[in-house]
């Protein structure tokens, strides 16, 4: 029997989730085996996920005719919809949850990106999905945005499992473990405990390549005549995400290591793992499992959709990369400021932030249309 190269991850202690979800997957049976058999530990959902789940699919026909019968407006016929997606994948993955300590076993789901710069829709909608929901192992999304980030805080505070998204910048990733650790301390000043709450920090990869690798090809396009400066070029085309993650990794090293986290840890507080997101490669010059086999190591997550969890468990190369050419990591990064190079790293996180934020309303409004559509169309004349 083949080799499956992701159950070879986890002895390298990092833990693939799948970053897809749709009812077909669940009463398949096919989350289950994933689960059971091919070393799926968690999943990932959002918006662009759930549009392609519900559209066009029938799946779901009888459980909208229901929302319709109870007079549920539109929005509360997609959450009804999603809920319960939410809900079965989170008891398909409760063993994992249990065998693991609750280190895994989660579903995370996220609040409407349309309310991504708001502080207070977001605690409210955090609170409301963590309650109506009802699982422990759900982990709410959050955008870390200026706005996302205290309410992440707070709802640390209230005990909600968070998984904080679209994490693009080192700076973001700090400023999203410094929201964990004060959530952490608000609850214990609250006599709360902190033992059960569970968090990750999404932070984003392939994105990155593609738009830093757009700024390369525009200025090749424009004409180079030197081939040394060429050359410098051409040495970052898509080097720029991993050398960030590797970056970020270090960061995470040196907080679980500060006195204030050990802190927390003796009274249970659990870290926040780094978790890679936007693992699919986008140019098909790359290895389809780049940005799997790269940034393999202890205490992470690596979130997949599905091709890329068929190509990783079929052709992985696996091995403890996370902490190798760290060294390089920071010499690429420091490169990108050379006059022949002249990419602004700070102008990409920002472009890439709204542009993320951007890619998760459209669907989530496309998938409010067509739900709309659909409800018309199932309504009694």
């Amino acid at each position: 029997m083949a080799t499956n190269h992701l159950l070879e991850i986890k002895q390298h202690g990092q833990s693939i989730w799948m970053d897809n979800l749709n009812r077909e997957v669940i009463q398949s049976g096919e989350l289950k085996d994933l689960v059971e058999h091919q070393g799926i530990s968690g999943i990932t959902s959002n918006p662009a996920i759930f549009e392609k789940a519900i559209s066009n699919n029938a799946i779901y026909d009888a459980d909208i005719e229901a929302g319709i019968r109870a007079g549920l407006p539109t929005y509360k016929i997609y959450e009804s919809l999603v809920f319960t997606d939410i809900r079965n994948a989170c008891d398909i993955l409760r063993p994992v949850y249990e065998a693991s300590n609750r280190l895994d076993g989660y579903v995370s789901i996220e609040v409407p990106p349309t309310i991504a710069h708001d502080t207070e829709a977001s605690i409210a909608e955090a609170r409301r999905y963590f309650q109506e929901i009802g699982r422990e192992n759900l982990m709410v999304k959050i955008p870390g945005t200026v706005a996302g980030l205290p309410a992440v805080e707070q709802a640390i505070a209230e005990g909600i499992n968070i998984n904080t998204t679209l994490l693009f910048s080192v700076d973001s990733y700090i400023n999203t473990a410094q929201a964990y650790m004060c959530g952490l301390e608000k609850r214990l000043a609250q006599g709360q405990d902190i033992s059960k709450i569970a968090a990750v920090a999404s932070f984003f990869l392939s994105r990155i390549d593609s738009n830093v690798d757009g700024k390369i090809d525009d200025k090749l396009k424009r004409g180079i005549d030197d081939i040394s400066h060429e050359a410098k070029l051409q040495a970052v085309r898509g080097k720029v995400a991993i050398a960030n993650a590797k970056i970020a990794y270090q960061e995470y090293k040196k907080i679980i290591q500060s006195d204030r986290w050990q802190s927390l840890a003796a009274k249970g507080a659990k870290v926040q793992r780094l978790l890679w997101a936007s693992t699919s490669t986008k140019d098909p010059k790359y290895k389809d499992v780049m940005y799997v086999e790269e940034l393999i190591g202890p205490d992470t997550v690596n979130t997949l959709p599905p091709a890329t969890i068929a190509a990783c468990a079929d052709h992985c190369d696996v091995a403890n990369r996370l902490e190798t050419g760290v060294e390089e990591a920071y010499q690429l990064m420091e490169s990108l400021k050379d006059p022949d190079i002249n990419i602004d790293l700070n102008v990409v996180m920002e472009e890439l932030l709204v542009e993320g934020i951007d890619k998760f309303v459209k669907p989530y409004e496309s998938l409010m249309n067509s739900l709309e559509n659909k409800v018309k169309l199932l309504s009694p004349v």
